[in-house]
């Protein structure tokens, strides 16, 4: 019973461990898609070309071409994001019912 009761600890542990590494991939996914509408935004008022920094170079870059770039971009940092939230949801909800499981187990043992 005691065995059972530390695999299912270090899968809770395991669970809590990737729904970290799910937040802080949604932190940098959240910050690089705030860049992203800053960007469109300011593209918006350009209207013209606009400059573009690759590597040390900052090029010349036609306006469309560089808010098409944006615009995709936004939309796949939008799926991750989405797909990230499915993934927390369900590591959230089966840390939740590990939980409940080592917690009746425990007040059983008491």
């Amino acid at each position: 019973m005691i065995e059972n009761q530390d695999q299912k600890i270090q899968e809770l542990q395991m669970f809590e461990q990737n729904l970290q590494n799910i937040l802080m991939q949604k932190q940098v996914f959240q910050l690089e898609l705030s860049e992203t509408d800053s960007a469109l935004k300011e593209i918006g008022k350009a209207k013209s070309d606009v400059y573009k920094i690759i590597g040390q170079l900052m090029i010349k870059k036609d306006f469309k071409e560089v808010e098409e770039e944006l615009k995709n971009k936004e939309k796949l940092l939008t799926l991750r994001l989405e797909n990230l939230e499915k993934q927390e949801s369900t590591i959230a909800e089966k840390a939740d019912k590990l939980k409940e499981e080592i917690m009746g187990s425990l007040a059983k043992d008491k």
